[in-house]
This record gives structure tokens, sequence and C-alpha cells, in this order.
């Protein structure tokens, strides 16, 4: 798929029609529900189910309107599989929730929202800046409902044993704590580690970890080239001032060279999520969502949840997140509806509740103004305003380029500029299909 058509999509101009003067997203925002009801609305998503249930549960109490929207949870690997087999076969769900790393996938399989009927200024008002990824030409493919950034998990009993009082605000702060919390044997065998970083298939979002790096040293990881066409950028060019691209991997690599001081983790070790909720990593690197795993999975792990850390000469903040939004997929049998439970969904009190039964965080910039009483929200709803993404292909397609690319360098079979072109090529072949 072309990205010139990937932006230019316009299907379903038949359903857009029957959105187009009947709906005015201002109208919602902010504001009680219709009396009137949207119809029987049937939503696919990637988010767990139980949450989601919950969420509509305690909404319908509320308002009746929602009562006859349902809730099917969809594995997002096969999810843009299912959603073209069910349009084939004229049974297409009314909506579609999922993140920004299957839009690319996706959006030959959704009807744009017009411009006429979701202004450009109403959404960027009412919105946090990540929602952008979903714009297209002339419109936007979703509607952003959750967001769930990236932050850092501490387990505070290992850092105050060694006398470490706050968690690292920075990654240079971060890179010196290795030798007062790493534990290694005579041979160099990790006992416990700092942080899980420098491998890739058991660092639990390394996906997510390499997004955010890359991002934060305001790489954008996919873009437009000058030529227009859509292309990869994890600054492979020599000529980049500062070779930041080069900077981000030799960062992430470094905690798995065994002749670094900053050694703390290698490929034999478990899962780094498994290896945190058994006590024997110190720090790790999740989404918000997951402080309510840690707290059933392990009610005597004593952790907290702080914002990510940050370059120490950033003038500004960034985080990864994954932003949520709802989209009407082609042959959606009530769109109109769909759209306005869409919308309904980013009233403030239905942020609230759903931001509560699900862990993640409001999209609606309203909501964010407000600080939440947990902490874990409170950074959560903090970093949401800073957060960022990209356009990318499949996830699967990502980790496979990604763990290449690690692979390669920590093995030494390859340097990191060679990888780095290798990687941004491979990227841009995937974004150009």
């Amino acid at each position: 798929m072309k990205i010139s058509l990937f932006q230019g999509i316009l299907f379903g101009v038949f359903g857009l029609a029957a959105l187009i003067g009947l709906f005015v997203f201002a109208t919602y925002t902010g504001k009680s529900s219709s009396s009137s009801g949207i119809g029987t609305v049937v939503i696919w998503g990637t988010l767990p189910k139980d949450s989601m249930n919950t969420m509509f549960t305690n909404l319908a109490q509320k308002d009746t309107t929602l009562k006859s929207v349902s809730y099917v949870q969809k594995d997002s690997a096969t999810l843009p599989n299912d959603l073209a087999s069910a349009i084939a076969t004229g049974s297409a769900p009314d909506l579609v929730l999922d993140s920004q790393e299957n839009l690319f996938a996706l959006a030959k399989f959704i009807t744009p929202i017009s411009s006429a009927t979701l202004p450009a200024s109403t959404f960027t008002s009412s919105f946090i800046e990540e929602g952008n990824l979903f714009a297209s030409s002339g419109g936007y493919y979703g509607i952003p409902f959750l967001v769930d950034p990236l932050v850092l998990f501490s387990n505070r009993s290992i850092l105050s044993s060694a006398g470490i009082a706050k968690p690292p605000a920075t990654w240079e702060a971060l890179i010196g704590l290795v030798p007062n919390v790493a534990v290694l044997s005579t041979s160099r065998q990790i006992t416990r580690g700092l942080i899980a970083l420098g491998t890739y298939s058991n660092v639990h979002n390394a996906r997510g970890i390499l997004s955010a790096l890359f991002l934060q040293t305001k790489l954008p990881i996919s873009a437009y080239s000058s030529g227009g066409v859509f292309t990869a950028n994890l600054g492979s060019n020599s000529s980049n001032s500062g070779q930041p691209g080069k900077a981000v991997v030799g960062f992430y690599t470094q905690f798995a060279d065994s002749s670094k001081v900053s050694y703390t983790w290698n490929a034999s070790l478990n899962d780094s999520q498994q290896a945190f909720l058994s006590g024997d990593l110190a720090l790790y690197l999740g989404y918000a969502s997951e402080a309510r795993y840690f707290t059933a999975a392990n009610p005597n792990l004593n952790f907290s949840v702080t914002p990510l850390p940050q370059p120490a000469t950033a003038t500004t903040k960034s985080t990864y997140g994954l932003v949520y939004a709802f989209m009407i997929p082609n042959g959606a049998k009530n769109a109109s509806g769909a759209y306005q439970a869409a919308a309904l969904l980013t009233n403030s009190a239905e942020q609230t509740v759903a931001a509560s039964a699900t862990g993640l965080a409001p999209s609606a910039l309203n909501n964010l103004s407000v600080v939440p009483s947990g902490s874990t929200a409170a950074v959560a709803y903090a970093e949401a305003l800073y957060a960022k993404g990209w356009l990318s292909p499949a996830p699967a397609a990502v980790d496979s380029i990604f763990s290449s690319m690690i692979n390669s360098v920590t093995s030494g079979r390859s340097t990191i500029d060679t990888a780095l072109v290798s990687a941004e090529s491979s990227l841009s072949q995937l974004l150009q299909q």
C-alpha cells in the first residue's frame, strides 16, 4: 500500500453522507448524551474485555443511551484480517478500537470521518497531540479514546536497600546506578539486574522502548521524504548532526555488553516483566496499564511508578504511548450510531469512568487538566500530554526488524551504522507497500 494512498483513502462516501449534518462532534463534547437512542453498536477492540465490559456496565447505569453498545475483544495481530473477512461477508462491526500501531494495516478498511463532521479545530482542541496520528486527507481515521504511556516501574525495596531515594529521572542518571544495584557473580553472571535493556526477545515492550528512545532524540522513525515518499528515518544518515540514531542503538545495547560498567542484562535471563514481578529486577519499563497486573499477580511487590526517564539535555519531554481510537469500518451497519457512541465516550464523565475501568489515561484534554488521586494515574495523565508515536507497519514486522538490528549489534555481526541502515531500509520497504 502506497503511503499516498494511505493518507488519501476516502472509502465509503455513502456512509459519511449519513454522518455529515446528522451529528456535530462539538455538540457532544463536554455535554450529557442525547435522550434519543443510538441503536445497536458492536465494537471490536483490542483492549481487555473485562475492563471494557466493566466500563460499559458502569456507564449504562448512568446513561441508557449506551445500553445497546456491546464489546468483542480481538487479537491485535489478527484484527486486520478478521475485519477484512467480516467486511467481505457483510458482517462488519460498527466500530473498531485499536492503537496507532495497527493503523497502517487497518486504514484501507476504515471510513475516514470528514472534516465537515469533525473539524480540525475541534479535534486539536479536544484531544492529545498524539491523536493527530489518526489524521487523514480531509478528516480523521478515528476518534481518540484512551492512551497508555510508557512509564518507569521501580522496586522500592531494592532501591532503598541500595541507598537510592528516588528512581532516575534521566537516562544518564540511570546508567550511574548499575554498579550500585546490579549483582554479578565472579564469572559475570547476573543475579540481579538494574534494568532490562540491551537485548530484544526477553525485553518486554522492547518495540515501545526503542520507539521512545528514537522519538526522544527527535527522530520521527517514519516520515515523508523530500520527494513525498513515506519512508523510515532512524537517523542512519551520517551527515545528520550528532548521529542520533547511532546514539540510540549504542545506548540501548551497552546494557548487554559484559565488557562495560553498564552491563546488567543478557539474553539468557527471563522475560523482563516476569523478572520484575519476582523481584529480580530493580527497574522495569512498561505501560501504565501494567500496574494493575503487578498488583494482582504479586500483592507483596513494593513498587512505584514514575515518568519515563528523559535525556539530560532534553528541553521538552516525550514518551511513547499507545493511543487507542474508535474507527468506523467500511460496511458498518450503524455508522451514524457508531459515531455518536464514540463521541459520547469522549465526554468528561465517560472518560473518567473509562480511565478508571481500564487503568489507561483519557485522551480528552479536559480530563487531563485535573490531576487524579492515584499515583499511577497521576503519572499516566501527565505523560499522556507529551506522549508520542509513529505510523508503523504491523507490530510483528517492526519486532522482526528491530530485533534483527539489536541482535546484529550485540552479537558483533554488524556495526551500529550497518545495522541502522539495514533496519531503516527494511522499514521503508514495508511503509511503501
